[in-house]
């Protein structure tokens, strides 16, 4: 069995849990509405707007540990990821939302949760960590990004031309992510860092769900605040 394969195993029983989600099976199905989707856009970017400042901050580590392999590898990382949060908040605005007041504010408490526990992992249980956020983010939107796009588009009855850059173009740039994650990842022979990444994985599966959580209660609870 790979290290690829160990990951997909023993994270299988958070995936399905984290798929099982009322709020995510109904979008997958049926599309979403304005609002779900602009809260969704709104917490993606409080998360992406981290990922090069989390990748820049491993990155640092492996270079000091002079993993020079695995530091080039975040490197990639890195210019893959810059600028996609503009993606976002260039989707939400053409959707009908304030981007200035999204980027002004703060991300909900499972957005939150996930970055700090990112920066404390990746500094205290170490850099490789990170990959196990990677594996979950992009993994998952190889899954659905692209038809979830295309849901939603079809329900608000708009063109996937604007309003959905960031979730089109992950749906299909992640598709070649995974496989430079798994010729990445399989490199890895450490049975303390194959835990810790798959730790990561199983962290983020709880925390980004909880993210859809709270979306929900909002949807079901119209009187509180919403940045958009």
């Amino acid at each position: 069995m790979t290290f690829y394969d160990r990951i997909v195993k023993e994270t299988a029983e958070d995936k399905e849990r984290f798929f099982q989600r009322k709020t995510l099976s109904n979008v997958i199905v049926e599309g979403a509405p304005k609002e779900l989707y602009l809260l969704y856009l709104e917490q993606a970017y409080h998360h992406v707007r981290f990922t090069c400042p989390l990748l820049e901050q491993a990155k640092k580590l492996l270079n000091q540990n002079n993993d020079k392999k695995f530091a080039e590898a975040f490197q990639e990382y890195i210019v893959e990821e810059t600028g996609h949060e503009e993606w976002i908040l260039n989707d939400l605005s053409y959707i009908g939302g304030d981007k200035e007041k999204v980027r002004n504010s703060t991300g909900d408490l499972p957005v939150q949760s996930m970055i700090a526990y990112m920066k404390f992992t990746i500094d205290n249980i170490g850099p490789y960590a990170l990959l196990g956020m990677v594996y979950v983010l992009e993994g998952t939107s190889v899954n659905i990004a692209t038809a979830v796009a295309k849901k939603i588009a079809d329900n608000l009855k708009i063109n996937t031309k604007k309003g959905f850059s960031y979730l089109l173009s992950h749906g299909e740039l992640d598709i070649s992510h995974v496989d430079f994650f798994i010729n990445l990842v399989n490199q890895i022979k450490d049975k303390q860092i194959q835990d810790q990444i798959i730790e990561t994985a199983k962290m983020i599966y709880f925390l980004w769900g909880s993210m859809f959580d709270e979306i929900e209660y909002k949807l079901n609870n119209p009187t509180k605040k919403v940045v958009c």
